[in-house]
């Protein structure tokens, strides 16, 4: 299973680290253990789905915890195969020949 997040904290940081709320999110998906890439408007992580939708969580609640007032995140998922396999293609799959 592939999800891209994009967390939107508000403020996005603090005065001194202008992206602090959202790299607590980013920081959350590093200490998962899975598969991720960070992109310029959001970081797609892939895994199994019950860890997944867990990271995915505790992502957009690291902007609160970091100090945000609010957080909207955007989500998107891709899985495939009705019989739980995910038999989908990876993010490398997808981004691989777009690399230069």
């Amino acid at each position: 299973m592939i999800a891209e997040i994009q967390c939107l904290p508000t403020p996005a940081g603090t005065d001194e680290h202008r992206y602090a709320h959202v790299d607590a999110a980013i920081a959350v998906i590093e200490a998962s253990g899975l598969h991720w890439e960070v992109g310029p408007l959001g970081t797609s992580v892939e895994g199994p789905p019950d860890a997944l939708w867990a990271v995915v969580r505790r992502a957009h609640e690291a902007g609160l915890a970091a100090g945000a007032d609010g957080v909207v995140s955007v989500i998107k998922v891709a899985e495939a195969g009705a019989d739980g396999a995910d038999t989908g293609p990876s993010i490398a799959d997808l981004v691989e020949k777009f690399r230069s």
